[in-house]
């Protein structure tokens, strides 16, 4: 057996299809016994001294403080001990429990002192007091010092102002909404330590979308009494990625700002990523002023005041925390310098500001670093997984107002209903586009690419389809490693780059979509190796697979998976290729190596030497028989192989198909609205799977805006090697440029271009492409913006473009009105061309750059009016021959129209005017003036 599978054989896997939530291997604390007889005499006295020093615990006021400390017993240390466990728990945090009778020695922290006296006792997370303890009047009247002072309200300022700010993927494709007009609350569930570290059920959409046996509860509750009434002070909230723990975070921040959580006085958020760079020691006071300067009054009474406090500690799996006495020293001083993340140990056990309520965000496999003992309640975030929600969050994402088209006309509100309608009409099926949406990532993706392919006028050149995934991927990864407790710190993206896309990129090269258990093992555990890389999975499976893959939802498939967006699979594959991913060996070595190989002797020893640092051991034996034979091996192969990457490119691209397809852009948009009409009968057999997506994306990847995006997801892509595969894929692109595809294969190689983004490579391509045919293919504004992008990269004349029964309309035109300037032919029959539409076409035939010679408008709505500004353009063109206005309603006005100006035409020779129900007298007034033109010989009416 080997290594790798007995590697599989030892992991407890299970089935992939209960995806367990715990992390592989037991990261709790060890438990830690003092015995009372270890310390008797003066070495106790010593012990007590020191307690008492480091902990600042003081006597009641109206006890004398003796001046020597007397002989402790074993009994009285017994006593002591427990009677630190009664008021504070994170005393000794992993002490065992106390006996419940034991006796408590009178000693009572300044934090919880009241005048009453009593013993506050620290369970679960929560607070239970015997009696509530008072204040006095100098803390109450420094309280309303502070309060009238308005810090707290230049806080809350500052905050809105930054915790409402939309990242620039929202603003980019589409108005910038605030959290206030367009947010749902994802559903939140109250969960347990229990189910949290036991394996999940079967990941099916009915498990996701139905979980009635969890209490449901609102973020605003999540600070209520728990079952057995005691006040939670420490909420774990936690998700996986995707599921909106950020975004939720976030809209609690603006709600305390703008008055909506009334609970707690003053919220201080603190983002764990930025905890986790610094390594300084510094004090929580200092940490909060150097953050939140505003505070700098309002710190110093923090302790003293009764002042309702949250600490929002988002993304703790970023911190590596250790609970242990050993590790992490006590301290209850808000001045005492000291690890950030000793700060934030100190302040879960509860022993830092006890009063204060703290609520943590975190990863599945994260949730167990925090000792359930100092947890009071323990929630889940599960996404939207009410179809209602998803309903409600479309509803009012795609019908906001400020969708705005080209100077500034709203878009069209039926526009905006039905696609909202459909959509609804999709997600009632609990197809695969609701599995997908059960993210609220995802929902955010559907959205932004609806607006993507419709609500967008004019596209900026370098909004692209590539862009929007690449964004996609950074707004819910953003540099994130896959566990901060490796030692090789992997960014998550360039794991999921490594297995999730070599899942996909076998998917697509054996046109598969569906994918076993058999599957997700054979990509996953086949190179588990080390302790290390185990752990790496179990964290992946826990946090991220849901974030890709889903459960099939097709009638005999529901034990396999699927990537939960179509589209994310090819995106993935193309990352996979371009990345590097698919290697041989030789290129594994790489260049560098291969010529330190060729330099150095012949000497067998020395040359497996200098491999063995780059190259797994097992390759040892094969290497060894190689340079035996061909020492200088290395150097000759990588000589003939350093752009096989590249060739791997440009084989893939536009691969021969048997059968035409519609373009990808119709095909996104089936997939996220559905198909109209019946559905298909389960025992039909299903249309091969298309792949068009692939080629398009290995090339937008490649852009300089996704490459930078991509370096800072952790998966870099070298300038050298950029340039090679543009260059490898030059000739490919070029060759099937000048071949007559097909349009709909067509508009995906101009597609392509567009995604590309390099302006230079698309005028390579495009310079031979002297005819375009894009006949009965719906140009929607993006297409039409996509074509005038690409073909504006060069300036030659275009013999000929047809744009027949493309839904063509005023605004497409007005978008190629650069393109058909320079268009010869120009064949626009049999669209929706009216009068504006003709006003369009007058501006391009009056304009002194128009080389346009013949122009077809059959079989639209021109009517009268668009006769009359067609009639116009006649007077004053210089470049047009031939003009077909065969059945466009002209009418004996739009006849005369043009009759009266054609006299003024000197270059037409060809005029239809057929099947317009012109009468007699109409038709002759033409042909009378036909007949004196010097150019026009062909007149048919």
């Amino acid at each position: 057996m080997s290594r790798a599978m007995q590697c599989q054989s030892c992991l407890p896997w299970g089935s992939w299809a209960q995806l367990p939530r715990s992390l592989a291997g037991s990261r709790g604390t060890r438990s830690v016994s003092v015995r009372a007889a270890a310390v008797p005499g003066p070495a106790g006295r010593c012990f007590l001294r020191k307690i008492l020093r480091t902990s600042s615990i003081s006597l009641p006021r109206n006890t004398p403080r003796p001046t020597s400390l007397p002989a402790l017993t074993p009994a009285h240390l017994l006593c002591l001990s427990t009677g630190f466990l009664g008021m504070h728990s994170p005393w000794l945090a992993d002490l065992p429990s106390p006996p419940s009778r034991a006796p408590a020695l009178a000693l009572r922290s300044p934090a919880v002192w009241g005048r009453k006296g009593g013993c506050v006792r620290y369970q679960g997370g929560s607070q239970q007091n015997s009696a509530q303890p008072g204040s006095s009047g100098h803390a109450q009247s420094q309280l309303r010092n502070v309060a009238s002072s308005g810090a707290i309200k230049k806080h809350q300022k500052s905050l809105s102002a930054w915790f409402s700010h939309q990242p620039n993927e929202e603003r980019q494709f589409g108005p910038s909404f605030s959290l206030d007009a367009v947010h749902v609350d994802p559903v939140i569930r109250e969960s347990s330590l229990e189910e949290i570290l036991k394996p999940s059920p079967d990941l099916t959409i009915q498990n996701q979308l139905q979980q009635p046996s969890r209490r449901v509860i609102s973020l605003h509750n999540l600070f209520d009494t728990d079952a057995c009434g005691r006040q939670v002070k420490n909420v774990v909230l936690y998700g996986t990625v995707g599921t909106g723990k950020s975004t939720l975070i976030k809209k609690m921040v603006v709600d305390w700002c703008h008055g909506r959580l009334p609970r707690f006085e003053l919220v201080i958020p603190f983002s764990c990523e930025d905890l986790s760079h610094s390594h300084a020691h510094i004090s929580l006071r200092r940490l909060i002023t150097k953050k939140y300067q505003h505070l700098r009054d309002v710190v110093p009474v923090l302790e003293a005041s009764n002042l309702k406090v949250l600490f929002i500690l988002n993304g703790l799996e970023r911190l590596n925390l250790d609970f242990r006495l050993a590790g992490t020293e006590l301290c209850c001083d808000p001045n005492e310098p000291v690890p950030p993340s000793a700060i934030v140990v100190n302040l879960l056990r509860k022993y830092l500001l006890p009063e204060a309520s703290i609520i943590v965000t975190t990863r599945p496999s994260a949730v167990r670093r925090i000792p359930g003992k100092y947890v009071g309640r323990y929630a889940e975030i599960c996404g939207f997984s009410d179809t209602n929600l998803q309903k409600l969050y479309f509803q009012m994402r795609l019908s906001q107002p400020g969708c705005t088209g080209e100077k500034g006309q709203d878009c069209s509100s039926a526009e905006q209903e039905n696609l909202v309608e459909m959509l609804s009409r999709n997600l009632e099926r609990h197809n695969q586009i609701t599995a997908a949406c059960f993210l609220p990532s995802y929902c955010w993706l559907v959205c932004t690419t609806l607006h993507f392919l419709y609500f967008t006028r004019t596209v900026p050149p370098s909004q692209t389809l590539t862009g929007i995934y690449t964004s996609f991927l950074r707004l819910n990864f953003s540099g994130e490693v896959l566990d901060s407790t490796d030692p090789t710190h992997i960014s998550m993206m360039k794991y999921v780059a490594k297995t999730v896309g070599k899942l996909a990129y076998e998917g697509v090269m054996s046109r598969k979509t569906c994918f076993s258990e058999e599957d997700l093992q054979q990509c996953f555990e086949v190179e588990m190796k080390t302790e290390s890389e185990l752990n790496l999975l179990e964290v992946f499976r826990s946090d991220v697979f849901r974030f890709f893959l889903s459960p099939c939802v097709q009638p005999g498939k529901e034990h396999t998976f699927v990537f939960t967006i179509p589209a994310m699979q090819e995106y993935l594959a193309a990352l996979y290729v371009v990345l590097g991913e698919k290697k041989t060996l030789a290129q594994r070595v790489g260049q560098e190596l291969s010529e330190v190989i060729g330099k150095v002797s012949e000497d067998v020893a020395v040359v497996v030497n200098i491999i063995s640092k780059v190259l797994p051991l097992r390759f040892l034996p094969v290497l060894f028989n190689l340079l035996k034979i061909f020492p200088r091996y290395f150097s000759r192969v990588s000589g003939k192989d350093k752009d096989a990457i590249a060739h791997t490119m440009a084989e893939e691209l536009f691969k021969e198909e048997d059968y035409y397809n519609d373009d990808v852009l119709d095909q996104i948009n089936s997939s996220i609205l559905g198909v109209e009409g019946p559905v298909r009968h389960p025992d039909e057999a299903p249309d091969d799977e298309v792949f068009e997506l692939f080629p398009i994306f290995m090339g937008g990847i490649l852009s300089r805006r996704n490459r930078a995006i991509l370096e800072q997801l952790g998966c870099s892509i070298k300038n050298l090697a950029a340039f090679e595969i543009a260059k490898a894929m030059k000739k490919t692109v070029i060759r099937k440029g000048r071949k007559g595809l097909p349009p709909s294969e067509l508009m995906d190689y101009l597609f392509f271009l567009h995604e590309f983004q390099n302006e230079r490579f698309t005028a390579e391509a495009i310079r031979s492409l002297r005819a375009v045919n894009l006949s009965s293919v719906k140009m929607t504004p993006l297409k039409c913006s996509v074509l005038a992008s690409v073909m504006s990269t060069t300036c030659h004349e275009v013999e000929e473009l047809k744009l027949t029964s493309c839904n063509l309309d005023s605004g497409g035109l007005r978008t190629l009105f650069p393109v058909l300037l320079r268009c010869k032919a120009l064949h626009l029959q049999l669209n929706s061309l009216g009068s504006d539409a003709c006003k369009e076409i007058r501006d391009l035939l009056l304009h002194d750059k128009c080389v346009v010679s013949s122009l077809r408008l059959t079989n639209n709505p021109v009517g009268e009016q668009g006769a009359r500004y067609l009639a116009e353009a006649l007077a004053g063109n210089r470049s047009l021959t031939q003009l077909s206005l065969l059945h466009t309603a002209l009418g004996d006005p739009g006849a005369e129209a043009i009759a009266q100006h054609l006299a003024e035409n000197q270059h037409l020779q060809e005029l239809n005017l057929g099947y317009n129900s012109l009468t007699d007298a109409a038709a002759l007034r033409v042909v009378e003036v036909a007949k004196r033109h010097e150019t026009l010989d062909k007149v048919q009416h």
